[in-house]
């Protein structure tokens, strides 16, 4: 017969007992040996945890001393006590979950896995999209179209899948609603656009290709193992670009104005500012990854590869790049040096201004050409300030937009912006921009409530590590993008898609658990309460 626990109280003890009566074989409430004030008054005010800790009493007035056998259910059915500081009503405990799990996010996700050969596809499709075979394979250079056939494959495998796991073309994250937004709004204004045929091409070849992959991630990164697949190869594509680079420049190679080194590769990666970008996004992803592994040689692997990617950053000389690399050592130092960050942060400022000193070749003052344009060679930084200043006029008198893809109509030079801000601001319109915001600063927002909440729990998992990477890599990007224009390109949908697939992981398997136990929890205290004295 299953216990019934009441309170039966005498003038030194209060007994658990069961429903004939009988003392309970538990120990009881308020031990003998507790006869003195400061003895009882201990006992009264902690109980023992499932893990051999003391927790705060909180279970109010009728119920102020405990015993580790308070909850007679089954050890599987219990609730895990947790430490506070100081007692917390009922309303006030359900109202912080509350909170947290709908701040975090409002998505719905359905516990599913499935999509194995998307995957499969969305995988050699970033192989095929980095490593570009066709260029480094002879043998392979008949197949520049490989990409597109993984695409269309991979899109076709998707769609039938996706319909039968969950009913819907996609999951609709705040993220993907505006990624079809910015599609929608980019073909209405194709008829408008001063060049009707540039924005069709602009958009034909890459926007809608970005889009439709980034969607497919969005709903295929549904584990740890398909997003660290990911993140390892553009890891990998990153060493492979910071060697070749570092290579050039000890040789004496400079392709671009004469003293800047730029890799022989097409693609996403042969204008060494877009190059710089891609490092800027996965220096903080490999030092995530290393903080996360258990391995020492792992560790030293993915240091050592941040290590090197910051070096083929520095020899491109990219401003856009520096800006990215302050930025992303801003965050880490800012999120893993929470508990002494003053000096932490002057720490990393001293070595950031030993890094610049030691730079290689005119470095230093190409860098400070972002403040005193007079001390570029080759009057770049005046150009790029120009370009500036035009496509925000360009968007104050367009604030619809001029069609994606034209502002090189009415730039100067037929430049583009140089600015991926800008970009979409001028060309797509304020609403547009407004969208574009939201996919840069809603996993911001909620990558942070996330490693807060994990932070608090003492929980440093990969899910904690890879969710502060995940946010010095976009913030990387926002930074690096003031100096290229590359809002319609791969960039920084990669790290978008890491931060959703993170989200989903952290809402199935951690918001909904704790959530689940915080409301035992409640259950318990309230049939404590209820119980006569």
């Amino acid at each position: 017969m299953k216990a019934r626990k009441t309170l039966a109280s005498d003038k030194n003890t209060l007994k658990p007992v069961r429903a004939n009566g009988q003392p309970s074989a538990a120990a009881t409430f308020g031990s003998p040996r507790a006869k003195s004030a400061k003895d009882s008054k201990k006992s009264a005010g902690t109980f023992a945890s499932q893990d051999g800790g003391e927790a705060t009493n909180d279970l109010g007035p009728k119920s102020q001393v405990f015993c580790k056998e308070i909850d007679q259910r089954p050890q599987a059915e219990r609730p895990e006590w947790r430490k506070t500081e100081s007692p917390t009503s009922n309303a006030s405990v359900v109202a912080s979950v509350d909170a947290e799990s709908s701040a975090i996010s409002s998505d719905t996700w359905l516990a599913r896995n499935g999509h194995f050969l998307t995957y499969a596809g969305i995988f050699l499709f970033t192989l095929v999209l980095y490593f570009r075979p066709y260029e480094l394979i002879p043998a392979l250079s008949g197949f520049h179209s490989i990409a597109l056939i993984i695409a269309v494959a991979t899109l076709l495998i998707y769609l039938p899948t996706q319909f039968t796991l969950e009913g819907t073309p996609t999951a609709l994250p705040i993220e993907v609603k505006c990624a079809l937004f910015m599609t929608v709004w980019a073909i209405l204004t194709i008829p408008l656009a001063k060049s009707p045929g540039l924005a069709w091409t602009t958009f034909n070849d890459s926007f809608i290709k970005v889009v439709l992959m980034f969607i497919v991630m969005v709903n295929v990164l549904r584990t740890e193992k398909r997003i660290k697949g990911l993140m390892w190869l553009g890891i990998a594509v990153g060493i492979m670009l910071s060697w070749q680079a570092v290579d050039l420049y000890q040789r004496g190679e400079f392709k671009t104005e004469g003293y800047r080194v730029s890799i022989d590769f097409g693609g996403m990666f042969g204008n060494p500012n877009d190059m710089s970008i891609h490092l800027i996004i996965f220096i903080p992803i490999a030092v995530a990854l290393g903080a996360a592994a258990k391995n020492w040689l792992v560790k030293l692997l993915f240091f050592g590869s941040s290590v090197m990617m910051t070096a083929g950053s520095l020899v491109t000389q990219s401003r856009g790049g520096f800006l990215g690399m302050v930025a992303v050592a801003a965050v880490l130092v800012w999120k893993f040096g929470r508990r002494q960050r003053f000096k932490a942060m002057l720490i990393s400022s001293v070595v950031g201004i030993v890094v610049i000193a030691l730079a290689p070749g005119n470095y230093g003052l190409r860098i400070l050409s972002i403040f005193i344009p007079s001390l570029d060679p080759v009057g770049s930084s005046n150009e790029r300030t120009e370009l500036l200043i035009r496509s925000i006029l360009v968007t104050l008198r367009n604030p619809w937009g001029i069609g994606i893809g034209n502002f090189e109509i009415v730039g100067s030079h037929n430049l583009g912006t140089h600015n991926a801000f800008t970009q979409v601001s001028s060309e797509l319109g304020l609403l547009a921009f407004a969208a574009y915001l939201i996919i840069l600063l809603s996993p911001l927002r909620k990558l942070d409530l996330m490693e807060r909440n994990l932070f608090a729990k003492s929980d440093r998992s990969w899910l904690y590590y890879l969710s502060i990477g995940v946010q010095a890599s976009i913030a990387g990007y926002a930074a690096s993008s003031f100096f290229s224009s590359v809002a319609y390109n791969w960039y920084v949908y990669y790290p978008i898609a890491y931060a959703i697939g993170l989200r989903r992981i952290y809402q199935l398997e951690y918001e909904q658990t704790t959530v689940k136990d915080t409301s035992t929890q409640l259950s318990i205290k309230r049939e404590l309460e209820a119980q006569p004295a």
